[in-house]
């Protein structure tokens, strides 16, 4: 109904397309992750970073479902959409719709990067940088023998370095999982 209001359309149809069919099942999908209530164990294999022992643990369910639950993280453009002056103002919208200007969520991101590039780097970096800390305690819970990486502070301390420089050497993520969120915060 919503499709058909917004386009003008008599047939819903006309108004959904395969695009949007697609859109509308991954968010769906996205949003339908949750942990599973009650407590489900799965045995995690790893090898240590210098000895390259095995690791064997049992970890809960929880850790395989709860880090995909950030791709959510997709809706806070929404709500900056949706409540962006430029979305709301009539002015705007009216001069945006006289030139074909497509509100959407890219157009707000880069008016904010516009207007005040320093806060909304700012706010991404620290953002990236406690979901990765978050993420390598997760994954670092149950392999680290020292427990350096599996506290959230040895995290942060390990992601800021991975950030800032090549590292010391002297804290290293034990799984796959931890290496792989590491290696994806260097790229960054």
């Amino acid at each position: 109904q919503l499709f058909m209001v917004d386009n003008g359309a008599d047939d819903w149809r006309i108004a959904m397309t395969y695009e949007r069919i697609f859109f509308i099942a991954l968010e769906l999908i996205v949003c339908a992750i949750h942990p599973i209530p009650g407590q489900y164990l799965f045995t995690w294999t790893a090898r240590l970073a210098f000895t390259y022992a095995a690791s064997v643990a049992d970890a809960d369910v929880d850790i395989i479902l709860s880090i995909p639950m950030f791709l959510r993280l997709y809706l806070i453009g929404r709500v900056m959409l949706l409540h962006s002056k430029l979305f709301t103002d009539a002015s705007s919208r009216s001069i945006g719709a006289l030139n074909k200007i497509n509100f959407n969520t890219r157009f707000v991101m880069k008016t904010l990067m516009t207007i005040c590039p320093g806060t909304v780097l700012l706010v991404f970096s620290i953002s990236s940088w406690i979901i990765a800390a978050w993420t390598v305690r997760v994954c670092e819970r149950y392999h680290d023998k020292q427990e350096v990486t599996s506290n959230f502070l040895g995290a942060m301390w390990l992601i800021s370095i991975t950030f800032l420089s090549i590292g010391y050497g002297d804290m290293v993520p034990h799984t796959y999982c931890g290496k792989g969120v590491c290696l994806l915060t260097g790229i960054m």
